[in-house]
C-alpha cells in the first residue's frame, strides 16, 4: 500500500488499474487509519457479497451472519445467469458474418494480439483459453426473427429487442456448440448489407448484446471508407466490446477498478464455488451408498474420494495462507475427482438396477424352472409319507 501526502486537510484513495496498489492521499494523520480501513472494506465489498451469495442455503452458512441486500442478490442472480460455469479450459470463437460479399476478410490476428490476448493472458491464471476464427459471406438472418424493419422517421433499420435472442442463425451459421474439453464462447461480428444499414437495436439504439452462457454479438455498420478487408482500426471498438463481453461471461466482477484485484477476487470466488461443489458431490455420494447398501464400491471410487478429501483440505489450507492460485487448482482437482467418483460407470449401472428390478428380471426366468422342481419335491414327499405308513 502506497501512502502519498499530496493534499492536506482531506483524504482520498485510488486503486491503480494495472497493479494491486491503493494510493492514499492524506493530510493530517488523525482519522487516517479508519479511512484506510473503510477503503479496504469498500474495495472488497462486492467480493464479500459474492461469497455470501455462494454460501447461502448451504451447510457452511449455519450459525453465521451473512447479510445480503435484495438489490445485491438481484445483481448476483443476473451475473450467475449470464456467466459460464467454471471450466479449466474455454474455447473462444471469433466469427465474421457478412450479409453480402464485402467485407470478405478481416485482420483478426493483429486485432486479437492488440485487444484480446493481453486480457486472455491475465485470465489464464484462472483458466486456459484457445482461440479460432472464421468468416462466412452472404450470411442470412435467422428465419425465427421478424427481420430488420426500416424506421421512416430516422431512416434507420431496426431490430426489435424480442429478435435478439433468436438473431443467431444456428441452422446456417457454422457455430459449433463446443470444441474440445471446455465450453465454447462465441463472439459474432455481423456486417449488414449497405441496403439494410445502419442497423440498430430499436429500444436502445445500440449495436451489441450479450447472450447468457453463449457469447456476444456485435453489429458493424459498413462505412463509405470501409474496404474489402477490415483493418485493426476498423475492429478497435468491436474488439473492446468483445473484451467487455468476455469478462462478463467468465464472471469477472465489475468492481473494484483494479484488474489484478478483480482477478484475485474471481480466483477466490471460483475456488469457493468448486469447494462447495465438490463437498456437495461427496455428500450426495455418501447418501447414495447409505441408501443402497447393496452397491459394491470399486477401488477407483475409494481412491477418488480419498483424493477429493485431501485436495479439499489442501484448498482450504491454501485459502487461509493466502495461496489463492494453489487453492483454485486444488479445488478444481477435488471437484473433478468427486465427479469422477460419483459418475463411476460400474456404480451408475448398479444405481439404476435396484433389487426390485432384479426380481422383476429373474422371476420370469426362474419361474418355469421352479414349478417342476416344486412339483417333483411334493411327489417325493408323498412317496416318503406313503412308505412310512406301510411300514407302520
Amino acid at each position: 500500500m502506497l501512502l502519498e501526502d499530496l493534499h492536506r486537510g482531506a483524504f482520498d484513495a485510488r486503486l491503480r488499474p494495472w497493479v494491486a496498489i491503493l494510493d492514499v492521499l492524506s493530510g493530517p494523520t488523525v482519522g487516517l487509519y479508519d479511512f484506510i480501513s473503510n477503503e479496504i472494506r469498500r474495495t472488497f465489498a462486492v467480493e464479500n457479497e459474492a461469497i455470501s451469495y455462494l454460501l447461502t442455503n448451504t451447510p457452511f452458512a449455519k450459525n453465521q451472519e451473512l447479510p445480503l441486500r435484495p438489490e445485491s442478490k438481484e445483481k448476483l442472480d443476473a451475473r450467475t445467469t449470464r456467466t459460464f460455469k467454471y471450466s479449466s479450459t474455454y474455447h473462444l470463437t471469433f466469427s465474421l458474418f457478412s450479409s453480402s460479399a464485402s467485407p470478405s476478410a478481416w485482420d483478426i490476428d493483429a486485432a486479437l494480439d492488440k485487444y484480446i490476448n493481453p486480457l486472455v493472458q491475465q485470465l489464464s491464471k484462472i483458466s486456459h483459453f484457445t482461440i479460432d476464427t472464421q468468416v462466412q459471406l452472404h450470411a442470412s438472418f435467422s428465419p425465427s426473427i421478424a427481420g430488420p424493419q426500416l424506421d421512416p422517421s430516422s431512416n434507420k433499420w431496426q431490430l426489435q429487442k424480442t429478435d435478439l435472442s433468436g438473431f443467431v442463425n444456428a441452422a446456417e451459421w457454422p457455430l459449433n456448440p463446443s470444441i474440445g474439453a471446455g465450453p465454447t464462447i462465441n463472439f459474432v461480428l455481423f456486417v449488414p448489407s449497405r441496403e439494410q444499414s445502419p442497423l440498430h437495436i430499436a429500444e436502445t439504439g445500440g449495436t451489441s448484446w450479450l447472450i447468457p452462457q453463449w457469447g456476444g454479438v456485435q453489429i458493424l455498420n459498413p462505412s463509405s471508407e470501409q474496404g474489402a478487408t477490415l483493418t485493426p482500426d476498423d475492429l478497435e471498438q468491436v474488439m473492446l466490446t468483445f473484451a467487455d463481453q468476455l469478462t462478463a461471461l467468465v464472471g469477472l466482477p465489475s468492481w473494484p477498478p483494479s484488474l489484478p484485484v478483480r482477478l484475485s477476487s474471481l480466483t477466490r470466488e471460483r475456488a469457493t464455488s468448486l469447494i462447495l461443489s465438490a463437498s456437495s458431490t461427496l455428500g450426495a455420494l455418501a447418501r447414495l451408498t447409505l441408501k443402497l447398501t447393496s452397491i459394491a464400491i470399486p477401488d477407483s471410487v475409494a481412491k477418488a474420494v480419498d483424493e477429493t478429501i485431501h485436495r479439499l483440505d489442501q484448498a482450504c489450507h491454501d485459502l487461509r495462507e493466502g495461496r489463492f492460485d494453489s487453492a483454485l487448482e486444488n479445488a478444481r482437482i477435488a471437484n473433478d475427482e468427486a465427479e469422477r467418483a460419483f459418475f463411476e460407470p460400474s456404480m451408475v449401472g448398479q444405481v439404476y438396477f435396484p433389487d426390485e428390478h432384479k426380481v422383476a428380471v429373474y422371476v420370469p426366468l426362474l419361474g418355469p424352472m421352479a414349478v417342476p422342481l416344486i412339483m417333483a419335491g411334493i411327489k417325493e414327499l408323498r412317496k416318503l409319507r406313503a412308505g412310512k405308513l406301510k411300514s407302520a
